[in-house]
């Protein structure tokens, strides 16, 4: 059956997105699934595909550790014992750091970046008992800028960090530690971007070469599962997204900056205009979900 055959996997905003496909795909090949999220509904209706003792479901909000905690002990209770985490959920917000409401940052920061250390806070004790795997969902957002998303750079950055220091501290529990770097990936998170702003979209064809592109739900599940499988260390999707990790350095020089600076004041323009009309800094689905 493969690599997850058997294993306990518990996956954070396992209810929709890439979370929801990558879960059809390990419980496919035979994994035991602990799955949360705050949108009930969409974790309801997850939990009845599968009619499955194999699937254990719980409304949480990583935002909360004690919540976590209460989670990873019923997978133990159902399960044994926790084999991998994906640390998947995760947030956007629009607008410039000048515009964008600081609630929607701060909500941003306890989802993306409280959040993963709270789920990882939660499980570790488990996953070292099983000498098992922790993934975490960064982008290439901790490689490469954008305007407007600062707020989502900084916290995709600090996750990438996280997950690099939280390597080192349990490699001699025998415990290994992957980091996911995706590009656009065609979730609601995109989608309700392309929705509320045109100049989203702009910004996106005035990228160069394919990385403006957005890539299938079904292509980055594929990456996904076979870094759970293999236990990677960094997972990428598209693959080309590994050279960006390599040019890191060279993205925040001048010389490159300066490529971007006649586009920016426009779009930047345009954006928080869209935003103050919206009156909101985060898509209606994400206000919704995370009240």
């Amino acid at each position: 059956m493969g690599a997850v055959n058997r294993k306990v996997v518990l996956i954070t905003g396992g209810a929709r997105g890439v979370g929801a496909e990558v879960t059809r795909r390990l419980h496919e090949r035979g994994a035991n699934l602990v799955l949360t999220d705050v949108d009930e509904s969409a974790l309801h209706d997850i939990g009845a595909e599968f009619d499955s003792d194999r699937v254990l479901t719980a409304v949480a909000d990583v935002r909360d550790l004690e919540t976590m905690q209460a989670v990873a002990s019923r997978a133990v209770d159902r399960f044994g014992g926790i084999d991998v985490v994906l640390a998947n959920a995760g947030i956007s917000t629009y607008g410039s750091v000048l515009k964008v409401d600081p609630e929607a940052f701060r909500t941003l920061v306890d989802v993306n970046i409280v959040g993963v250390f709270n789920t990882v806070r939660a499980t570790l004790p488990s996953v070292i008992d099983r000498r098992g795997y922790v993934l975490i969902v960064s982008s290439a957002a901790a490689f490469a800028a954008s305007p407007g998303l600062a707020p989502y750079n900084a916290a995709k950055a600090g996750v990438e960090q996280f997950a690099n220091a939280l390597r080192l501290e349990v490699a001699h529990h025998g415990v290994d530690v992957g980091c996911a770097h995706m590009l656009w990936i065609d979730t609601p998170l995109v989608q309700d971007a392309k929705s509320d702003l045109p100049s989203f979209r702009k910004m996106l064809d005035h990228l160069p070469g394919p990385l403006g592109k957005t890539t299938s739900v079904q292509a980055c599940t594929t990456a996904l599962v076979k870094g759970i499988e293999a236990r990677k260390r960094y997972i990428y999707c598209p693959d080309y997204v590994s050279v960006l990790r390599w040019l890191k350095p060279l993205l925040s020089t001048r010389f490159v900056e300066s490529t971007t600076w006649k586009s920016v004041p426009e779009l930047l323009t345009q954006m928080d205009a869209e935003v103050e009309s919206l009156g909101r800094s985060m898509s209606a689905r994400t206000e919704e979900i995370e009240k």
